[in-house]
């Protein structure tokens, strides 16, 4: 068996119904990047989780729903690296960078544009006002043979 690259349809846009078929729906992960800095505020951030859980609640009624996450700050990581067979950790993050994985949504879709959209509504409600979004990057997940 191949792998399958998503299919794409303009104007594709999410699902409001579960579907049966969104089982075998393309996978796709919204991956959030956010800037090394200080936290928003507490109302900021309330504003934000009460968007995020709408945004979710509409995920899991229509049937995209797989998983999402928040992560603690990137200053919290541990890499794990093999290196002439010995296994190595370094704190940090592996990338030094100025913004990084701050959090993910794991959702079915039936092509790229549904997902798109989907990222565009997950970019709208982590987005502070009076500031630019923060970026989402949406990316497909290969497809695994069946069996």
């Amino acid at each position: 068996m191949t792998q399958t690259e998503p299919q794409t349809r303009t104007g594709t846009q999410p699902e409001t119904e579960t579907q049966p078929e969104t089982k075998t729906q393309p996978q796709y992960v919204l991956s959030v990047y956010q800037p090394d800095g200080p936290v928003p505020g507490a109302e900021d951030l309330a504003r934000i989780q009460r968007d995020l859980d709408a945004l979710h609640r509409e995920l899991k009624a229509s049937g995209a729903w797989v998983f999402a996450g928040g992560l603690h700050p990137s200053s919290t990581a541990t890499v794990v690296q093999l290196h002439d067979g010995h296994v190595f950790t370094t704190d940090g993050p592996f990338a030094e960078g100025k913004e990084h994985l701050g959090g993910f949504t794991i959702i079915r879709a039936p092509d790229l544009d549904a997902a798109l959209e989907w990222g565009r509504r997950l970019a709208e409600a982590i987005t502070l006002d009076g500031q630019d979004g923060l970026p989402i990057e949406v990316r497909p997940f290969q497809r695994q043979p069946e069996g």
